[in-house]
């Protein structure tokens, strides 16, 4: 299943974003949102977030998000990383 979010004109037009750059950004910060909020894995949130796990991790601490890591997290990742085979 994948998901189409849609945001209004108006909104997007006052994101300070470069244009380029805005739907990398709009993941990123989906992802860190979810992740802070504990509803989803680091492994998902790097991949919503496009991101290596290493750079996801530098803007967890850049942002003083508290890193979590339960037996799911482990369970998640471990599939994850399976399907990047």
């Amino acid at each position: 299943m994948e998901l189409m979010l849609k945001i209004p004109g108006d909104v997007v037009e006052t994101l300070r974003f470069p244009p380029d750059e805005l739907e990398m950004e709009l993941h990123k910060e989906l992802a860190l949102a979810l992740y802070q909020r504990g509803v989803l894995s680091s492994g998902k949130a790097c991949a919503l977030a496009g991101m290596t796990r290493r750079e996801f991790e530098g803007v967890l601490g850049e942002r003083q998000i508290r890193r979590h890591y339960t037996e799911r997290d482990l369970e998640d990742d471990i599939e994850y990383a399976r399907s990047c085979q």
